[in-house]
């Protein structure tokens, strides 16, 4: 069989491979940046696309019938959830500047976040940076790669997603997901609201001893340089908090791939 025909009786198939890592990209971490040019993610998506479909999309051809949109719809919906999974462990990072905010009084002041385009905390999106910059330097976008192409060895284009969607494994996972991720922004943004909260008791005692004083006038820029300093402190330590999130992330990735066999 020449190249052309064999290319064009599997076709199906590299259209399947395209949906999932299509979608994939739109919600992955880093390649759904609003900075990352669309044309640049369709131009990956394809790339990958072809990799995958020389290693997995040769084995058996797909017709295309009245299930094969049913098939386009699974494959969408893999790549999303596979995104999305990895998505929430960034927004642990936002989770807890805001908290931290909400202790600095930072919280009237909002950013744009670069990801979403929606407004972020001051603290938040610092710490998305930071988290974003180590995650390229971990080679974290490559494990992603690497993540959405091995994911057909766990779910292939023949899975059975909707079962898994109807017995509630899928939901399952996602709400576990999501209060681990609220456990981790807590456990990181710990120590600097801890630290603030102590100060507002001190703040409180010497507004019941000293009456004299103006709080509110000493009590902002107090809070806002203490947690400043406290922060600075923390930033030796953001490789290693990082790290272990990325590990957790690449873990729950995992998990994700074997509720889809």
């Amino acid at each position: 069989m020449r190249p052309m025909e064999l290319f064009l009786q599997f076709f199906p198939n590299f259209l399947l491979i395209f949906c999932r890592i299509s979608s994939f990209l739109i919600t992955a971490p880093v390649f759904s940046t609003r900075n990352v040019p669309a044309t640049f993610k369709i131009g990956l998506a394809f790339f990958i696309s072809l990799i995958a479909f020389a290693l997995v999309g040769l084995k058996q051809p797909t017709e295309i019938d009245g299930l094969y949109f049913l098939q386009v719809l699974k494959e969408v919906l893999i790549g999303l959830l596979i995104g999305f999974a990895a998505y929430m462990f960034f927004t642990a990072v936002q989770i807890a500047g805001s908290f931290i905010d909400m202790q600095m009084g930072f919280a009237i002041a909002n950013m744009i976040d670069p990801m979403t385009g929606a407004s972020s905390p001051l603290m938040g999106n610092f710490k998305f940076m930071l988290a974003m910059l180590l995650f390229l330097s971990f080679n974290g976008h490559h494990y992603l790669i690497q993540a959405i192409v091995e994911s057909y060895q766990w779910a292939p284009l023949d899975s059975v997603l909707f079962a898994r969607l109807y017995d509630g494994s899928i939901s399952t996972f996602l709400v576990e997901t999501f209060a681990k991720v609220f456990a981790i922004a807590f456990q990181m943004s710990a120590p600097i609201v801890v630290a603030l909260f102590l100060a507002d008791i001190g703040l409180g005692i010497l507004a019941k001893t000293a009456p004299q004083f103006n709080i509110f006038v000493v009590g902002l820029p107090l809070k806002i340089m203490l947690g400043l300093v406290l922060l600075l402190l923390m930033v030796t330590s953001f490789q290693g908090i990082f790290s272990g999130l990325f590990a957790r992330m690449l873990e729950s990735l995992q998990n994700l791939l074997r509720l889809l066999v």
